[in-house]
């Protein structure tokens, strides 16, 4: 029996077949090959194709087949993993209505911000243990608000994932794990949040059907089917947010665990067993995949939008076709702190730890007679670290304590340099596991499938290595000098913002 894992992220969609038995990668692909498109049509708006976005699952499905490495024939059920706190859209006929307003776009956080206020800060933080923020709630407000002819013709809404099993199996469905990192959950009432409902006018009619997270959310198609040389019917048995799935994928499921992520964005991912919630929203808490009435487990998460992003920008500016590799080779060469050149990594939509500003990305003490391409790249990936640095930080604050986090050895983990910037600046050892989220969606598939027990799915995995940091003091005062010039840039972008809207 094989399992089939697809991983929606904002760059590529990544596939992967795993044995069921033996949990074993028989193959790996990604489409397309160079990174996908964002489209912002206006400052801080972030947006891409649902249809986009299926026409690479197919893509990068047929890819993998085209490996010979298994009969396609064999995989017995889909898991999939996607980007978290999109929107999309359908009408009656399951019509894509408008492009989705994706994870980074910020065009709705005053209206999360008002309706934080309106509804009641207290009330908010203890139902929906966050604020309705820049999330999914306040895009389908923006929505409604701003191209109320386009809100009149929804059938329905849905996450990516959701999406993406409506395209295999002509079914929607949505999950608890979803309406939460949505904002539409109410934790205390076990139900969809009828403050939020009520307040932003939503009609019940466009909320898909809520299913378990590890279940059957539908049957490939036929016509489907055909076209990527799979057996008709056979189900798709789990749908989760990426980082949720991240976390399932290492393995992070019991309470004080604790899981990183370095993509386009970067997320700190932890586990606990209360409804805990960050007094500010600037971390947010979510149902997690193993989250049941009776077992309270809920996924802490800091997200930092400007990580990997950061690290592309740079290297389309000194050339697109040098490779990361060789990028990496030549940050390897500078000495730590980059002879003095800082970077804000916060280019990529208003940040949620920092209070939802719109900060930007800046070089710092940039000397044209000094700094080279090395000096460039390394001071991106330092930023991105200390920004991870500024993040756990705040969930130390908030009683998450790592001594140990887990990664897959992908993305900007790739990069010597940025993983000891990382141990150096916070001050905790990464173990690494081989593999990524598409096949962390393979095996959801295998647990929705029951053919593995959720509480510990992943007996035969080892860890690949452990990394421990070791230049602690050196780090602090790179640090130091890290925040203050952020604490500069937050006081004059609230200075900015005085003065626009006085």
């Amino acid at each position: 029996m094989l399992l089939l894992g697809i991983d929606l992220g904002t760059s590529s969609v990544k596939v992967s077949v795993v044995d069921a038995d033996t949990q074993t990668l028989i193959a790996s692909c990604h489409y397309p090959e160079n990174e996908a498109d964002i489209i912002s049509s206006q400052p801080s708006w972030a947006e891409q194709s649902p249809e986009l976005w299926w026409e690479y699952v197919q893509q990068a499905i047929l890819k993998c087949n085209s490996s010979r490495k298994y009969d396609p024939k064999m995989i017995v059920a889909i898991g999939i993993a996607y980007q978290m706190h999109g929107l999309v859209l359908v009408d009656n006929l399951n019509n894509v209505l408008r492009n989705s307003i994706i994870w980074c776009d910020s065009r709705a956080v005053e209206i999360g911000e008002t309706a934080f206020t309106e509804i009641g800060t207290d009330k908010c933080l203890s139902h929906l243990l966050n604020s309705p923020g820049n999330f999914t709630a306040s895009k389908l407000a923006w929505v409604k608000d701003n191209e109320p002819g386009i809100y009149e013709k929804i059938n329905k809404f849905m996450l990516p994932g959701d999406f993406i099993s409506l395209k295999l199996t002509g079914e929607i469905t949505t999950t608890i794990s979803a309406l939460s990192e949505g904002i539409f959950w109410d934790f205390k009432n076990n139900n969809i949040s009828e403050d939020i409902t009520g307040y932003f006018g939503f009609d019940q009619e466009i909320f898909p059907e809520t299913s378990p997270l590890f279940s059957a959310h539908g049957y490939l198609m036929e016509t489907v089917a055909s076209k990527l040389s799979l057996t008709p019917g056979i189900p798709v048995t789990y749908k989760a947010g990426d980082q949720l799935n991240n976390a399932l994928f290492l393995n992070v499921l019991k309470p004080g665990e604790i899981a990183a992520t370095a993509g386009t964005s970067g997320v700190i991912y932890g586990v606990g067993d209360t409804m805990n919630y960050d007094p500010q929203s600037r971390i947010n808490s979510f149902a997690h995949v193993n989250y049941t009435n009776d077992q309270k487990r809920i996924g802490v998460l800091l997200c930092i939008n400007g990580a990997g992003i950061f690290n592309r920008w740079v290297r389309n500016i000194v050339g697109p076709n040098i490779s990361y590799n060789s990028l990496n080779d030549e940050a390897s060469k500078i000495e730590e702190g980059s002879n003095g050149l800082i970077t804000i990594p916060f280019g990529n939509g208003a940040e949620r730890m920092l209070n939802n500003q719109v900060v930007g990305a800046h070089f710092h003490n940039l000397d044209l007679n000094i700094h080279s391409t090395g000096h460039m790249v390394r001071a991106v990936q330092e930023g991105i670290a200390f920004a991870f640095r500024y993040g756990i930080d705040i969930m130390r604050e908030n009683g998450i304590e790592p001594h140990v986090i887990r990664a897959g050895k992908t993305n900007l983990f790739l990069s010597d340099v940025f993983t000891h910037s990382f141990v150096n600046a916070t001050n905790t050892s990464i173990e690494f596991y081989e593999g990524d989220g598409s096949f962390g969606a393979a095996i959801g598939a295998g647990i929705g499938l029951k053919i593995y027990d959720i509480e510990d799915p992943f007996k035969k995995r080892n860890v690949l290595t452990v990394v421990e940091p070791g230049n602690k003091n050196k780090y602090d005062d790179l640090y130091g000098n890290w925040k203050e010039l952020l604490n500069e840039k937050m006081a004059l972008h609230s200075e900015q913002q005085k003065i626009l809207f006085a």
